[in-house]
């Protein structure tokens, strides 16, 4: 090999001799042999033997041969030249361009050259630093027991948050030329430390979940679940990643000009068309639900019930919920309520809920309770019933739906239209009973954001305690309702009394809370996504726990 193929191969990693045709050798030997012999018997002072055995010119000689020759002009392979007419002045090489295989296990290319010689090949560091920490996170202590494909969507998500995150840092740092040798050096160890990192987190989150249901009195976990939480994960990342690869090939197949423009057509579809009709479906969803009668609950016949048959309240314009509440026992108290199809305005329907209390003799009644339902027209039965055990049934129930979509979509965009509805009936009713003789005790309660509704009818605590015997709160969402002498229900693994964005960076106040269940310690932004996922099964909880509550959210209404 001439000093020329050595420098070639240690610039370009490959060994042209391998590639040669045999009968390029001869020729080539001839040629090495004329040079050694030539420069072997000189006499030349300015020329030098080099460890390598070819000479190489140095000194005056040099300066009357050729400056500069490109090794990688000929094509592998090939038949090598006359070595003969190549001339012996000083080379200058020039760095090939061809890609060359990276020995340090950095880059998906030597990755798949492992795999190719039977050996096993990790992740790279930040995808195992992406998957564990979505596991760490999601298996933190939540409130309320969790079901495996639950916390499967919750590691899900996490997971492809992250791994989303370490590509978008992997493209940075690649088109920032900034070297991966250590890499591949440190990947298997960082894949044992996460393997043992989820295998801890999963007996810790074992231990939790089971401290959780013993003291919610439901049945325990074990491997069983831990295995349903493993297929749900995989099979949803998955999906997920097969999707986004799709897509991907699709835009590297259309290119990025027509990608592009297929995004925007497609993001004007999703804000003119789709999102629109889907806001538009779930509104009839929610209405269709309002208006729906169910035939297991009974029409009342008490005189004393709004939707009676000499009600003005007819039953159909009740509303599902409404319609539950009417319809409960026991049957001594009297209950009032109207709903939004009832009357057109809220002042119309304010007017027709005081004169349904005077049909009904509900301002005769001893104790008068203003009842604010939640997003869907709601009110507690457990509620209604401790209440009328709180007063021994002489009292009075009012109740005024404002919306009929869930307590979330109304808190998100429906919260004023509750504040006002709630306001309006409460000072209809107290300016009513002003004027008689002999008033009934006036008392308020709210659940969840009824709460919430109910609380922004009073300007202070001082103006609540002055305008009412008594209050009663339950569940309120992160605890902003007023308190004076009000008695505020709030379950410690309630997550709708401890969620707030605050959760992100700081502690949620406990005080006045019951301890029902193990109060998990509060971690910077992992407690906010635990609890923003409790959100959703707040009311799958027994009774007494979560967002569930009992007969004492009327047993415990204070008194005057």
């Amino acid at each position: 090999m001439t000093t020329i193929q050595k420098a070639e191969a240690m610039m370009t990693g490959v060994d042209r001799t391998a590639t040669e045709p045999k009968e390029s050798a001869a020729p080539r030997k001839s040629a090495e042999a004329t040079r050694s012999t030539a420069s072997n018997g000189a006499s030349d002072p300015d020329r030098a033997a080099t460890p390598n055995g070819p000479v190489e010119p140095n000194g005056a000689a040099a300066a009357h041969r050729p400056a500069e020759l490109n090794a990688s002009t000929a094509p592998y392979g090939s038949a090598t030249p006359d070595m003969s007419a190549v001339p012996d002045g000083p080379v200058t090489l020039k760095r090939s361009k061809a890609p060359v295989r990276r020995s340090d296990g950095a880059g998906a290319s030597d990755a798949g050259s492992r795999w190719a010689r039977g050996r096993f090949a990790p992740p790279r560091i930040g995808s195992t630093l992406a998957v564990t920490a979505a596991v760490l996170v999601s298996l933190a202590p939540s409130l309320l027991p969790r079901t495996p494909a639950a916390q499967a969507v919750l590691t899900a998500l996490l997971m492809l948050i992250g791994l989303a995150v370490v590509g978008v840092g992997r493209a940075v740092l690649r088109r920032m030329d900034i070297g991966r040798t250590w890499s591949g050096r440190y990947a298997l160890p960082a894949l044992v430390a996460g393997v043992l990192a989820s295998a801890g987190a999963i007996v810790y989150a074992q231990n939790w979940q089971n401290q959780l249901r013993a003291a919610m009195r439901v049945g325990t976990i074990g491997p069983v679940y831990w295995l349903q939480w493993i297929l749900v994960t995989a099979f949803l990342v998955g999906v997920i990643v097969g999707v986004c690869r799709g897509l991907r090939w699709t835009v590297r197949r259309l290119g990025r000009v027509r990608s592009a423009a297929i995004g925007v057509a497609v993001a004007l579809a999703m804000q003119f068309v789709l999102i629109p009709a889907a806001v538009q479906w779930r509104q009839d969803a929610y209405e269709a639900s309002n208006s729906f009668v169910d035939p297991a609950v009974p029409q009342p016949v008490s005189p004393g019930r709004s939707g009676s048959p000499v009600s003005m309240a007819s039953w159909s314009s009740l509303g599902a919920e409404g319609r539950r509440f009417v319809a409960g026992t026991p049957a001594r108290a009297v209950r009032v309520y109207v709903g939004l199809n009832s009357a057109p305005t809220v002042d119309a329907r304010v007017a027709l809920a005081v004169r349904e209390l005077e049909r009904t003799g509900g301002f005769e009644r001893a104790n008068l309770v203003v009842t604010v339902p939640t997003g869907s027209g709601w009110i507690d039965g457990d509620a209604a019933r401790g209440m009328d055990e709180r007063f021994g049934g002489n009292v009075a129930l009012v109740g005024l739906q404002y919306s009929d979509a869930p307590s979330w979509v109304t808190f998100l965009f429906g919260r004023s239209a509750a504040g006002e509805s709630a306001r309006a009936l409460f000072q209809a009713v107290a300016q009513h009973i002003s004027t008689m003789p002999h008033p009934p005790k006036l008392f308020m309660y709210g659940q969840s954001l009824g709460a919430f509704a109910g609380s922004k009818v009073f300007a202070s605590d001082a103006d609540q305690d002055q305008r009412t015997c008594g209050v009663l709160w339950a569940g309120p969402p992160a605890g902003q309702v007023n308190r004076g002498r009000a008695v505020v229900l709030a379950n410690a693994s309630d997550p709708v009394v401890r969620w707030s964005p605050q959760l992100i960076w700081r502690a949620p106040d406990l005080t006045g809370t019951r301890p029902d269940a193990p109060v998990p310690q509060w971690i910077p932004v992992v407690s906010f996504l635990q609890t923003s996922v409790d959100l959703l099964g707040a009311l799958s909880a027994p009774p007494g726990h979560g967002h569930r509550y009992g007969t004492d959210q009327g047993t415990a209404l204070p008194d005057c």
